[in-house]
């Protein structure tokens, strides 16, 4: 063995490496239908790089499979995977098809919100009255001003179910929900923002079951998955469909010290705890509305896509326009937030992108979307006209692969140009709102 081969294994396995195979065509999956590069404006070799960077990612053994699906003008633009979904590193491995469904975690936040923001369009709640108006019992310990709206830009004040409860209230909404009505909020007024990970679906949902007399599943199914016709997009999965679901892997450093502790009061739970409680069949069976629907990148990104044509799919107006005005618009300026310690841009409902530099990469201020534990990243751009969705299954939080990811998503924000005057967009939207 060279003094290269020991540093490359001893790096590897310091970061907990999945191991990888070398000829990726035996482990590669293409669309045959990816439209021409040069009728939506691409270039191809911008497409392959997009692609090599992805693959790139995956040899970094952080991310057992890769599969994105990126959209533009409405057509589908790039949709391959590369890697395993199961039993990666082992003989009986299985390699990653198009089509399967993985948990999007956090991004999961972006589908409650919409169904939130339909009760309004519907007129069964105003995002601006307070949450205690419809549920009386969210008014303890003092959140009885905290409003709809606040709960979905992260105001709310209740970011994290408390240390000491297990995890597995998780897989109990009553108990949930009573747990987050005791809590007291960060500030009375809803001027904090600390990311919810979880608290926030529990009240989404109640709010739904007290308003519709629907679970948040049956609900999501009239609204979204049937009109749009998905296979899965569904939170949890039915018990047939449980060995189709991507494996999550527990890769990177070892999540130590304040970004250990950290994560564990975001997540509830440590990260190892967390990512192997992903798998089990209480967390598959399980509603939770913050952190548990599971679709495909393809579906992810048709998701977008209808948010991305103001509400309409293939002739259904899912959602009307001001619906999805409200739900991507800034809620303020930037602020710190406590939770994950950083300066971050809100929608109700949504993560947005930077004008400089953000999520979604460099100069994308109009791209909302939201990330997914931990690398899972879905958005929209309407000043590129994409929408996008790269899924993933391994959990790494420090690892060898952030580079490459960083390079990936900012390599499609500038692949992509910006094609779209937004100031014409925005009044061809009033225009409509006024017809």
């Amino acid at each position: 063995m060279t003094i290269k081969q020991f540093c490359d294994n001893s790096v590897r396995k310091f970061f907990r490496a999945v191991p990888t195979v070398e000829n990726l065509a035996s482990v590669r999956r293409i669309d045959p239908n990816e439209a021409d590069p040069s009728e939506l404006g691409l270039k191809p070799k911008d497409l392959e790089k997009i692609w090599q960077n992805a693959e790139d990612v995956y040899r970094t053994g952080m991310h057992p499979m890769m599969n994105i699906c990126l959209r533009r003008h409405g057509k589908i633009a790039l949709h391959r995977s590369v890697g395993h979904s199961h039993f990666a590193g082992k003989p009986n491995a299985l390699v990653a098809e198009l089509d399967t469904p993985v948990c999007l975690f956090s991004a999961s936040k972006v589908v409650a919100a919409v169904l939130m923001h339909k009760l309004a369009e519907d007129g069964h709640l105003d995002l601006l009255n307070p949450v205690s108006y419809y549920l009386p019992e969210f008014a303890r310990a003092g959140k009885g001003n905290i409003t709809v709206y606040q709960l979905l830009s992260h105001r709310a004040g209740v970011p994290g179910i408390p240390p000491d409860v297990p995890i597995e209230v998780l897989y109990d909404h009553d108990t949930a929900f009573d747990l987050i009505c005791q809590q007291e909020a960060l500030d009375p007024d809803g001027r904090v923002v600390a990311y919810h990970a979880l608290t926030g679906g529990f009240v989404m949902s109640e709010l739904i079951q007290k308003l519709t007399g629907k679970s948040v599943n049956e609900y999501l199914d009239e609204v979204i998955r049937k009109p749009m016709g998905m296979g899965y997009f569904h939170y949890g999965m039915p018990q047939e469909k449980h060995k189709q679901a991507a494996i999550n892997y527990l890769t990177g450093a070892p999540n130590k010290g304040p970004i250990g502790n950290q994560l564990h009061k975001v997540l509830g739970a440590e990260v190892d705890t967390a990512v192997e409680i992903s798998n089990s069949e209480p967390f598959l069976n399980a509603t939770i509305p913050a952190g548990n629907l599971y679709a495909t990148a393809e579906e992810a990104s048709r998701f977008f896509q209808m948010l991305l044509q103001q509400g309409e799919w293939q002739g259904k107006q899912i959602l009307k326009p001001i619906t999805v005005h409200r739900l991507t618009r800034e809620a303020g300026r930037p602020q710190f937030d406590r939770s994950l310690g950083a300066p971050l841009r809100y929608s109700a409902g949504t993560m947005l992108g930077g004008r400089f530099v953000g999520l979604y990469g460099r100069h994308t201020p109009h791209a909302f979307g939201h990330i997914g534990f931990s690398n899972i990243v879905c958005w929209a751009d309407p000043e590129r006209d994409i929408s996008v969705a790269i899924l993933n299954n391994g959990k790494p939080i420090l690892g060898t692969h952030i580079p490459g990811l960083l390079k990936m998503i900012d390599s499609i924000s500038q692949g992509c140009s910006r094609c779209v005057d937004m100031h014409d967009r925005h009044h061809k939207m009033v225009g409509a709102l006024e017809g």
